[in-house]
């Protein structure tokens, strides 16, 4: 009976998102954007199967369908306790203006944790004294599904601008169900942070150390990019024109800032159709940029995501563990426990991972905790660590970090900002400083292989702690399996969602 019931399951999911898949390529083909997803069954897809110098766009990292500048310095932060200093800091030394779009914001969120630390609200309010600070946040769900409520954001909005000379700016154009997600702050079109860090203490902390010791109810693994450079331009015109057409507010536009490093950086974008005058036909190549990295891939794949939900991302992946282009390719996936929304859509993506690699071993799925002790005699403690970064990285070639989740609604339906580098320089020392946060070596131990590094570094220790955690034993490491992968009801969860909300 069960037998029975897993191959219903696995047939109704499998129509279900032929479906969804075939919507979103005539829905991309409406808008100009076909060439993203060509038409074809899954797992017969050409863009899922074509390798490196093949036919079509194959042999390209970068998408042609977004300006590629050279000339950037760009940092890869991870973990709040990084990044948010380094915004207070450019904050507070702007000489023309602040300029912040994001999901959510909270006045009293602080950045720093210091002895009196200024909160958020006190800190725009200082710099708004000197140079215009204009805030741009989504205005919240029409209906009070989920958080933030507009009722919230609007008494967030008033208490920003109370007393103080912030512009803070509610936007309400999202689609129904839908969101603005981007976080992204500018300070004098010289400096941009773009990435996953909200300024917001809603829902869990922002601010946290690499070392995730537990604290509270919940820990936070996050990411983001600080850029210089020409890029900067894109960033911060994307701003404006979102601005403008929110508050009929027309900022001079935006002027690309002169080179400072040598690194080329491409400006990936969500941007649903029918939403804003200036993209009336949306753009999409946060999913382009992902599709066609991935369809290259050779020897690795890792993912730091909040959720897995894109079929067109997971019918790439099932690809390549069942005709794996090389005998090293490895998947690597670093996801949450428990996200906030979605769980058994994500595990029935996973499902079909398992599937696909049908006990070959080259899928790795994991989550991370918090570790700690009291001392050397104390007891040892551990929290749960919320992943919330959204990092990708191919073959230690292609790097892409921003806002954007791998479901229908980052790639389909919010508005979302990512960077994409082709630096290998770069991209392979973001990988090792992940890799060194997660695993807790040393990064000279890091340099070798990856193949052999998630063999025997990464998939000891989570089956380890997977292992100490079910013998009701203390973990002493951070690392674990990601339990409850499901192949039942949970893989319907996706395709449901993805034709109810994803229009």
């Amino acid at each position: 009976m069960a037998d029975w019931l897993d191959r219903l399951d696995s047939r109704v999911g499998d129509g279900l998102e032929a479906m969804v898949c075939a919507h979103h390529r005539r829905r991309l083909a409406r808008h100009g954007w076909s060439a993203i997803l060509p038409r074809g069954e899954p797992g017969q897809r050409g863009w899922a199967t074509d390798g490196p110098g093949g036919p079509g766009l194959a042999g390209r990292w970068w998408s042609p369908l977004a300006p590629v500048r050279p000339g950037n310095d760009i940092r890869v932060l991870v973990d709040g306790a990084q990044v948010l200093p380094e915004i207070e800091q450019a904050i507070l030394g702007a000489k023309r203006f602040v300029h912040i779009a994001g999901w959510h914001a909270t006045p009293g969120f602080r950045l720093t944790r210091a002895p009196g630390a200024s909160s958020l609200r006190d800190l725009l309010a200082d710099a708004a004294r000197r140079v215009p600070v204009r805030l741009l946040l989504w205005a919240g769900p029409p209906l009070p599904a989920f958080e933030p409520t507009r009722g919230d954001v609007r008494r967030v909005a008033a208490q920003f601008c109370r007393d103080s000379d912030v512009h803070c700016a509610l936007d309400r154009r999202e689609r129904p169900m839908h969101c603005h997600h981007e976080k992204l702050v500018l300070v004098d079109d010289q400096v941009a942070f773009v990435g996953g860090i909200d300024l917001t203490d809603l829902q869990g902390d922002r601010y946290d150390h690499p070392g995730h010791q537990p604290h509270g109810v919940l820990g936070w693994h996050d990411s983001a990019a600080v850029v210089r450079g020409p890029v900067v331009g894109d960033v911060a015109q994307h701003f404006r024109l979102r601005w403008a057409e929110v508050t009929g507010e027309r900022v001079p536009d935006a002027v690309a800032p002169d080179p400072v490093g040598d690194t080329e950086v491409q400006l990936l974008r969500t941007v649903p159709e029918r939403v804003y005058r200036f993209r009336p036909h949306g753009e999409f190549t946060i999913l382009d940029g992902y599709v066609r990295a991935l369809r290259q891939a050779q020897r690795l794949i890792y993912l730091e995501n909040q959720f897995l939900w894109a079929p067109e991302v997971v019918d790439i992946l099932i690809d390549k563990l069942r005709r794996p282009p090389t005998p090293d390719l490895r998947v690597l996936l670093v996801l949450p426990a428990r996200p906030n929304n979605g769980a058994d859509t994500t595990r029935g993506q996973l499902g079909r991972l398992v599937q696909a690699d049908d006990g070959a071993r080259r899928l790795l799925a994991v989550t991370v905790a918090g570790v700690t002790s009291d001392g050397a005699a104390g007891p040892q403690r551990s929290g749960p660590v919320y992943v919330h970064s959204k990092v990708g990285i191919v073959d230690d070639r292609w790097l892409t970090v921003g806002s954007a989740n791998l479901n229908g609604h980052s790639l389909f339906n919010d508005t979302e900002v990512n960077l994409a580098i082709c630096d290998t320089r770069l991209v392979a020392e973001t990988r090792l400083a992940l890799w060194a946060e997660h695993t807790g070596a040393p990064v000279s131990r890091l340099r070798g292989s990856s193949t052999a590094l998630i063999d025997d570094l990464w998939r000891p220790l989570a089956e380890e702690q997977t292992r100490r955690v079910a013998a009701g034993l203390p973990r002493t490491h951070g690392l674990s399996l990601l339990r409850g992968v499901s192949r039942r009801t949970e893989r319907l969860q996706g395709p449901l969602r993805g034709l109810l909300v994803d229009g």
